[in-house]
């Protein structure tokens, strides 16, 4: 049935559908129309349907709601809804003028759809049927007395209807129960209480409704009202004691009196104490008599009077067990007068019994707890002895009596009375030589082993520990005491054994009780102890490992940071003096673990957005570790850009103040040089490419911090901004970029670059795979006139950069007309003869060199038959050879003969052939 029928089916049509359906998903939605639309619907809506007609379609809803099973099909509220309809559909039919079956059926359908309500717990809307069904019994009423012929007629008809008003009036006060209407609900509950001699049947039913609110009452610690309706529960059920036995209504009796007890006020303790006498004297009960005790204690009875109580419990023969907890009741409460009497009564009475054992370790343990230490003493001796002869005590009472001397060993070494702890547990060390049950030997002798290593008796400690590791070698707690004691011999290797058997037992490579565990006795924390028992004993190397592990394993980041902030205090000293490579490179290699870790917890920080103090100051603490271990890798580049960058993310959660910028920065100046250092020595092209690609990354985040910085101060003689220009041209010319000369153009306009940069530009713009020998020139040019505007020129670097820039035009000795003229490489030579003729500082050997190049040259321009140029170039070299110092006698008669000869063979040349450019 879909939504387009609803809207246009009536609500004959739709109850007509409903019952003929035995299951199917519209069911629900058909109720809830129902039930929405009986509101708006009166008999004068429905004028063309006959009375009849309206009462066979209500009982055949209301039958139908009847026999459907709740819950495979309808729910229970749905049920009542169904019901709600039927009921609403009856009452519009017939009105006075209806018969007594007609009302008796309203009557009815009133009380069921009142209590189906109440049921769900909707009693708001219950009670107006129970109105309705109150009205009809009163027509119901009125009918009857107008036809009764005979007294005995009116008798019987009153006595019918008495049943129904009798169950309208329970419903009611049910419904104001669930409504918290406790006055209307008792007003309800004695109305039907006052019937009862009418209607004797019914009182076990409401004995039992009294008895039911009572306990919702006292579960919602209302006990004046538990108070009441278990009173009237008592009431009405010694009304009929032929059919509530006295177990029900010692029952109440003593709920009754716990209600009164609870209720805190020392007043009703009198209360209490009468309610459950009387329950006592209707039915014995242990649980009456156990009741009764706690309301003398309650009422701070005297001990005198608590001392006769206790003999009559004695005197009824009460189990052991019971007994037992009499005195533990007695000893919570401070009556240890009584508590230690009745103990030593039950000892003696329960001696034969094979479940003795109970009363005496419940003895012991009062007299532990109450520091009667002596008799304890006695009392254990007694069942070691005992238990020596025969007298066992059974297997569940051997645990719980070890369970006892440890925790009293416990409380012992507590307050650091050691040798006492020991008495104890030699106590439950002899009495497992005799018993051999499955004790956890293994913990008891590291219990005692670690008193005895308080006493400084190290071989005894030693050889518990031997007896623990012997039964439990896999035991966190085993390998912690060989630690201890390996590490107060000295024993290195054997301690770093113990802490290496520690981790495994951590990471879950041995047994699964020992797994992981994040309480105070995990063994994380263990390896927290462990840590600082190694340093209180000077065992740092040992320190290091423990503090290692215990941060790799915890849990806690704060915990996981001090061991780190321990581990890095330890290890910097002792990094900073080795010598070897590889054990440095190694030490190396955990130390940035560890800083990987700190990061990975800043993360987590950052993450739950903590802005504490303390986060600011722990990442201020190890971005300077980073650094300071950066600045130790100079012999290994790759793990100092690691360091560098590890300062430079730690830094990250720092304020962003001058010097953090100024930190940052150089990480991400260094970071970017080591990139592009191992990029010129890749293997691959894609080794290369990544390498390039990193480099651009970190040279573009440094470009926006040394921005934000530019503008907290004057950094004019920072090279940071050069350095950035000639790493990212580098990145770009080795990259083939296509925007590279546009990021040029720029960069030939900045005013502040010196002649050194465009040198390196240029050594750059060649470096393979780049190949830029045009950018070269330029570059190399423009720093050549940089040097000649100088007031003072260095002339060594300028012949440098001379000697660059020929190389550049003239390789291996010929030179490159593609890049440039001849004329414009004429010209360089003439320039730097010219600069030589007016200084005496260029370097002699970079004039020789220059003397050399031109003569070559001017050979090659002879072998190409070029004549003209050949002597042009030859003779140029010899104005270089009148430039040398020292070195002119070396060459000037070689150079001269060399030249004569060749103007010889240029005049017979130019004689025969001439071949000229």
């Amino acid at each position: 049935m879909d939504e387009t029928d609803f809207r246009f089916m009536d609500f004959k049509e739709i109850v007509e559908n409903l019952i003929v359906r035995d299951n199917s998903p519209s069911i629900p939605e058909a109720i809830e129309r129902l039930f929405n639309d009986i509101a708006n619907i009166n008999r004068d809506s429905m004028a063309e349907i006959q009375d009849a007609q309206v009462e066979e379609m209500a009982v055949n809803l209301w039958n139908w709601a009847v026999t459907k099973r709740v819950g495979s099909i309808i729910s229970e509220e749905q049920k009542a809804k169904l019901r709600h309809v039927a009921c609403k559909l009856v009452c519009m039919c017939e009105g006075s003028t209806a018969s007594e079956d007609a009302i008796r059926r309203q009557i009815l359908m009133n009380m069921k759809t009142g209590k189906g309500w109440v049921d769900v717990g909707n009693a708001m809307m219950a009670d107006g049927f129970f109105q309705a069904a109150m009205v009809g019994l009163e027509q119901l009423y009125c009918k009857l007395m107008q036809r009764a012929s005979t007294e005995a007629d009116i008798t019987l008809q009153k006595s019918a209807m008495e049943r129904d008003l009798f169950k309208v009036v329970s419903y009611q006060a049910e419904a104001a129960i669930a409504l918290g209407d406790f006055q209307r609900a008792s007003s309800c509950s004695l109305r039907c209480k006052d019937m009862l001699i009418r209607l004797p049947k019914m009182t076990g039913y409401l004995h039992i409704l009294c008895y039911n609110f009572g306990i919702e009452a006292y579960k919602q610690n209302k006990y004046d009202e538990s108070s009441f309706w278990l009173s009237q529960s008592y009431d009405i059920g010694k009304m009929d004691k032929n059919t509530i036995g006295p177990e029900m209504l010692a029952k109440v009796l003593r709920l009754l009196a716990t209600a009164y007890l609870d209720w805190n006020d020392r007043e009703y303790c009198d209360k209490a104490l009468h309610a459950v006498n009387l329950a006592n004297k209707e039915h014995l009960n242990p649980a009456g008599i156990f009741l009764k005790m706690k309301i003398l204690l309650k009422s701070e009875t005297a001990n005198e009077e608590l001392h006769e109580a206790v003999m009559e419990i004695l005197h009824l023969d009460m189990s052991l067990d019971f007994c037992l907890n009499v005195a533990k009741l007695l000893m919570d409460h401070e009556r240890e007068f009584v508590g230690f009497d009745l103990m030593k009564i039950i000892c003696e009475r329960f001696k034969s019994s094979e479940d003795i054992g109970k009363a005496l370790l419940l003895h012991i343990d009062m007299l532990l707890q109450r520091k009667e230490e002596l008799l304890a003493k006695e009392k254990i001796e007694e069942i070691i002895i005992g238990h020596r002869r025969g007298r066992k005590l059974k297997p569940e009472l051997v645990s719980c009596f070890h369970n006892i001397l440890w925790q009293k060993a416990a409380r012992s070494f507590e307050v650091q009375n050691y040798a006492e702890a020991l008495n104890w547990y030699h106590y439950s060390l002899r009495f497992y030589a005799i018993d051999k049950t499955d004790l956890d030997l293994a913990k008891l002798q590291r219990n005692m082993a670690s008193c005895y290593l308080h006493l400084k008796q190290l071989d005894k400690a030693k050889a518990s520990v031997r007896e623990a590791e012997r039964r439990d070698p896999a035991n966190i707690f085993t390998q912690f005491y060989i630690f201890k004691i390996a590490v107060l011999e000295q024993n290195s290797t054997r301690a770093l054994r113990a802490i290496n058997t520690l981790e495994k037992l951590i990471t879950g490579v041995v047994p699964k009780e020992n797994a992981l565990r994040m309480d105070k006795d995990s063994p994380v924390t263990l390896l927290s102890l462990v840590a600082q028992f190694a340093l209180e004993n000077g065992q740092q190397i040992v320190a290091g490992k423990a503090l290692e592990y215990l941060a790799q394993y915890s849990e806690d980041p704060q915990q996981v940071l001090s061991a780190l902030k321990c581990l890095f205090c330890l290890a910097l000293p002792k990094v900073s003096q080795m010598s070897e490579f590889e054990s440095r490179k190694k030490e190396m290699d955990r130390l940035l673990a560890c800083l990987n870790k700190v990061l990975k917890i800043a993360h987590s920080f950052h993450d739950e957005n903590s802005t504490e103090d303390s986060t600011v100051n722990e990442a201020q603490w190890f971005r300077k570790i980073a650094w300071n271990l950066a600045v130790q890798c100079d012999k290994d580049p790759v793990t100092m850009r690691e360091f560098f960058i590890l300062s430079y993310k730690l830094s990250q959660f720092c304020p962003s103040d001058q010097v953090i910028l100024i930190a940052q920065k150089t990480c991400l100046l260094m970071a970017a040089a080591v990139d592009l250092e191992q990029g010129r020595k890749a293997s691959t092209t894609s080794e290369q490419t990544q390498l390039l690609n990193r480099a651009l990354e970190e040279i573009n985040e440094c470009k926006h911090i040394w921005n934000i910085l530019k503008e907290t101060g004057n950094f004019s003689g920072d090279p940071c901004e050069t350095l950035l220009l000639l790493y990212e041209f580098e990145v770009k010319a080795k990259m083939n970029d296509p925007l590279l000369d546009s990021f040029l153009e720029s960069l030939w306009e900045l005013p502040h670059l010196e002649s050194k940069t465009f040198e390196t530009i240029a050594l750059l713009a060649v470096e393979k795979p780049a190949h830029y020998p045009s950018i070269a020139l330029k570059a190399l040019n423009r720093a050549l006139l940089l040097y000649k505007k100088k007031q003072s020129i260095d002339a060594v670097k300028y012949s440098k950069c001379v000697r660059n820039l020929i190389n550049l035009l003239v390789p291996d000795g010929v030179p490159s007309t593609e890049l440039c003229p001849p004329e414009e490489i004429w010209g360089y030579f003439e320039d730097a003869l010219s600069f030589i003729s007016h200084t005496e500082d260029y370097p002699e050997s970079e004039t020789l060199w220059l003397m050399v190049k031109s003569w070559n040259i001017g050979i090659y321009m002879y072998s190409g038959k070029k004549y003209v140029s050949a002597e042009k170039w030859c003779d140029l070299s010899l104005h270089f050879l009148d430039h040398l110092g020292s070195l002119k006698r070396n060459y000037e008669t070689q150079m001269n003969t060399l030249y004569g000869d060749l103007v010889e063979a240029l005049s017979k040349s130019k004689g025969s052939v001439f071949n000229e450019e």
